[in-house]
């Protein structure tokens, strides 16, 4: 059943998952396909979610016309990765003015850079997903250049980043 994108539907779904898991974390994944994803996200914190994860893959194709191929396996499949991040940025903000409630970010992260911008736009947090088939070994590298690149930056804290951005950006 598709409820992510009915913010009753959602509150229902998560008020169940509470009831059920009273004394657990519960984070919920927010469907990046939603006319308004600030309203979803206010429905999930209503209902009890401790954190919202933005976003998931989007439905995508990838095709190779010279074979008629698909190049997912399936002729559609999830899109992830390096393309998604300026969606994703803009979805994590725009959930991170509706919401109280830690928002952690993913997609498209591959360098110390991707992740500061998500802090920037508002996340808590940051998931690495796709990169880490091509480098299992990309979470240790990101926290290990990150004091540098913030060094460099004469940044050093996440909250000079979002205000820097805030004062930009309103």
């Amino acid at each position: 059943m598709q409820f992510g994108s009915d913010p009753s539907q959602v509150a229902e779904v998560v008020g169940a998952a509470r009831r059920a898991a009273s004394n657990r974390p519960l984070w919920v994944k927010l469907s990046p396909l939603v006319t308004d994803i600030g309203l979803i996200a206010r429905s999930a914190e209503e209902a009890g979610a401790d954190a919202l994860t933005v976003a998931n893959t989007y439905p995508a194709m990838a095709i190779d016309f010279r074979s008629g191929k698909s190049r997912l396996g399936n002729p559609t499949g999830g899109l992830s990765g390096p393309a998604i991040k300026p969606i994703t940025l803009k979805l994590v903000w725009e959930t991170k003015k509706a919401v109280k409630t830690p928002v952690i970010g993913l997609g498209g992260i591959e360098t110390v850079e991707d992740v500061l911008d998500y802090l920037a736009v508002g996340a808590s947090a940051v998931q690495v997903g796709t990169a880490s088939f091509t480098d299992p070994r990309v979470s240790e590298r990101l926290v290990g250049t990150l004091t540098k690149v913030l060094f460099e930056s004469k940044v050093f804290t996440v909250n000079e980043i979002r205000d820097k951005f805030l004062a930009e950006n309103g």
